[in-house]
């Protein structure tokens, strides 16, 4: 063990690494983040002044040959990652891609393959599964309190952009399948999959429906599913994102109580056993990749192990493949 400095690179430095990840690899301990690359120079460099970041490119080879840099975090959009992860797999550097990990479970698995046959370590943006309030639903979980966990169920409705919205860069490119892979829900709900895969297993079987019901876009905004967990645990969802208003919870059931929960906002949890009500709080940190990003540095220092791996990662890809897979092919 050590506690070595793990000096980090990162390609795209946009929305997402502002607030949520950017800063984390430089308040992470044992953790500096080198240099950043865009391909708009001046944004780069921007960035960079802005976080004091000793360092800019706009071009990512700068980024994945450097000597100075052990790690690379690639946070671009879902088109470039399985090609970015092979170029630093091949040059020596372990990975941190964004989620969704690649544009389908193929190139999910290309990718696990790639930084294998390297002897690089892999792990993917899936943040929440070293959040607080969700180490706290697995610790409530494990505690027995709900009894057996015998099934989960999501729903979450959304209004759709305006028109305006539509055009804009946020949007334009999460419902662009050429870029992220499909819509918003394949751009966001394997968040979803990923926290119940930490929580109760891998899915050992799924069905899903998928349209397009608004025609605001030409990928998916309405889904639905069922699945299997290889734990026994069932599991059903819907999801719309040309709905009448924002919601979205989820219902764990147990044999003596239940949790709803939010993936997506820091809102107490309620636990119901019998009659008794109880709401419980656990705020998110300012910087939501943080405490992932820690166990990565920790792991290189031989401290430990991240929990969001590339093989957890692909197995969400699989579950949003299987559940998109008919619309696709439509």
């Amino acid at each position: 063990m050590s506690d070595r400095t793990i000096r980090w690179g990162m390609i795209g430095c946009g929305d997402v690494a502002e607030v949520k990840s950017g800063p984390a690899f430089y308040k992470a301990e044992n953790s500096e983040l080198v240099a950043v690359m865009r391909r708009n120079g001046a944004l780069a460099e921007d960035f960079a002044r802005r976080h004091g970041v000793g360092r800019w490119h706009d071009n990512a080879e700068a980024i994945i040959q450097a000597s100075d840099i052990d790690a690379v975090y690639i946070a671009t959009t879902t088109d470039s990652h399985h090609d970015y992860t092979l170029r630093c797999a091949a040059a020596g550097k372990a990975v941190y891609v964004e989620k969704p990990m690649g544009m389908s479970h193929a190139q999910c698995l290309a990718m696990v393959a790639a930084c294998e046959r390297a002897g690089v370590p892999l792990w993917v943006g899936f943040y929440r599964r070293a959040l607080p309030r969700f180490l706290q639903l697995r610790d409530i979980l494990q505690s027995g309190v709900i009894g057996e966990v015998r099934a989960v169920v999501s729903r979450q409705n959304q209004k759709p952009p305006t028109p305006e919205q539509l055009q804009g860069h946020f949007v334009a490119w999460r419902t662009d399948a050429a870029r992220s892979g499909g819509g918003f829900f394949f751009e966001a709900i394997g968040h979803t999959f990923d926290i119940f895969d930490f929580l109760f297993g891998p899915i050992a079987q799924v069905q899903g429906i998928a349209s397009n019901q608004a025609g605001l876009w030409k990928s998916e905004d309405m889904v639905t599913a069922s699945y299997r967990f290889a734990s026994g645990v069932l599991g059903s969802g819907a999801w719309c994102f040309a709905a009448d208003r924002d919601e979205e919870y989820h219902d764990i059931i147990g044999s003596l109580g239940r949790i709803r929960f939010s993936v997506y906002k820091p809102v107490p949890m309620v636990l119901t056993v019998g009659d008794k009500v109880e709401e419980i709080p656990v705020a998110d940190p300012p910087h939501v990749h943080q405490p992932l990003v820690q166990t990565i540095v920790d792991e290189l220092n031989g401290q430990g192990r991240c929990p969001s791996t590339g093989d957890s990662g692909a197995r969400t890809g699989w579950v949003l493949d299987e559940i998109l897979k008919d619309f696709r092919r439509d």
